[in-house]
């Protein structure tokens, strides 16, 4: 068996854990200590929820869609298959190093559609991005979900504030999309609680295999 090599490694936004980049072949994994969080053989549920998310938003003119976390580009990749040609896509991501993996020794995995002209990339905290407001879509593929154990602050994300800050940056008809590692009653709880009509949607990491992931689409009813 061709066994893994680690590429490269950057410490997380608060400086006490590690990710790891290792690539084994042609497969890539990205690791925090013994946790996988995210494979390049796996992507079925991060393509889930582009392609959830923008049939919910079909036919809206000109639309902005945010993107929380770049990870290995699956949800960005599927949004630019579903979107028009005048679509605009933020992603923000956090961590330097997850851009530079991107760009270098993945980029044969995201494809050129970094370089797409609806692309852009930003370097920062996926809060301040969905403050500038004025989205068709709010995507979050933060982290683990709601149950975050990259980033104590993700919890910003997903807590009352979070949410109404998000609900508040949709406009009419607009949709937060948001990916988790498995369910959590809690949060399907609090995006009823701020105002949504929220579906929780169970998908598999690889087509009809795999782990099972869950999606909720929360539809902004103002």
């Amino acid at each position: 068996m061709i066994p893994w090599v680690q590429l490269d490694s950057a410490k997380t936004p608060d400086g006490g854990q590690e990710l790891r980049l290792k690539r084994r072949g042609s497969e890539f994994s990205i690791m925090l200590g013994t946790n996988e969080l995210m494979n390049s053989r796996l992507s079925g549920s991060e393509e889930a929820l582009a392609k959830l998310s923008c049939s919910r938003i079909a036919g809206h003119r000109r639309p902005r869609i945010l993107i929380g976390g770049l990870g290995m580009g699956f949800t960005l990749r599927a949004a630019l298959a579903e979107l028009p040609d005048d679509a605009v896509i933020v992603v923000a991501e956090l961590v330097p190093a997850v851009v530079a993996w991107a760009r270098g020794p993945m980029a044969e995995v995201f494809g050129g559609c970094l370089d797409d002209p609806r692309v852009t990339i930003r370097e920062c905290d996926v809060g301040q991005e969905i403050r500038s407001g004025a989205w068709d879509a709010i995507l979050l593929d933060v982290d683990n979900g709601p149950e975050g154990i990259v980033h104590r602050s993700n919890d910003s994300l997903y807590g009352a504030a979070g949410l109404g800050a998000a609900r508040a940056a949709l406009k009419s008809g607009g949709v937060l999309a948001v990916w988790s590692q498995g369910p959590d009653s809690g949060f399907t709880r609090r995006l009823k609680q701020a105002g949504f009509a929220a579906d929780e949607v169970k998908t598999h990491a690889n087509g009809k295999r795999g782990a099972r992931h869950v999606i909720w689409i929360a539809a902004n009813r103002q």
